[in-house]
C-alpha cells in the first residue's frame, strides 16, 4: 500500500485572494472557494485525464485555509518552481512579480541559481534555473 499525496495546505489570512493568486501564478485552477477554504488543482486535471490514472498517481492540489497569525519566520517547506528551457525565466519571474510577487533574501549566495520570491502574504518560494525535465 502507498498513500497518495493529497495536497499542500497553504495557512493565510484571505483564502480566496491566496487561492485566485496561485492559480494565476502557476497556471491551476480553483475548484471550490469559500470563506473557510480554496482549493486548487492543476489547470489540465478534469475527469477524462484522470479516470485511467491510478488513484495514487494523481497529483497533489493545494489546499488554502485561513489562520488568525501571521507569518513570522522563514517557511521551513517551500516550493520549488522551474521554467522549461524555451521558456524566457526572467520574463516569468517578471511576470510573478507584476502579480505580486516580491524578492525575498533568506540567506541565498549572490551566486544561486535560483531566485528566491514571496507570495502576496510572504510564503517563499523559488524560481530555479530552466530545466528540459
Amino acid at each position: 500500500m502507498v498513500l497518495r499525496w493529497y495536497t499542500v495546505v497553504v495557512d493565510c489570512h484571505d483564502v480566496r485572494k491566496q487561492a485566485a493568486w496561485w492559480a494565476e501564478a502557476i497556471g491551476w485552477k480553483t475548484i471550490y472557494a469559500s470563506d473557510n477554504e480554496c482549493v486548487n488543482i492543476p489547470g489540465w486535471v478534469d475527469e477524462a485525464a484522470t479516470e485511467d490514472t491510478p488513484w495514487e498517481q494523481i497529483g497533489p492540489g493545494m489546499v488554502f485555509v485561513p489562520v488568525p497569525e501571521g507569518k513570522t519566520v522563514k517557511n521551513r517547506l517551500h516550493f520549488d518552481f522551474a521554467p522549461h528551457t524555451s521558456q524566457d525565466r526572467d520574463a516569468e519571474i517578471a511576470r510573478l512579480e507584476q502579480l505580486g510577487a516580491t524578492r525575498v533574501d533568506i540567506g541565498q549566495p549572490d551566486s544561486a541559481s535560483f531566485t528566491v520570491l514571496a507570495d502576496p502574504e510572504g510564503n517563499e518560494f523559488c524560481v530555479l534555473s530552466s530545466r528540459d525535465s
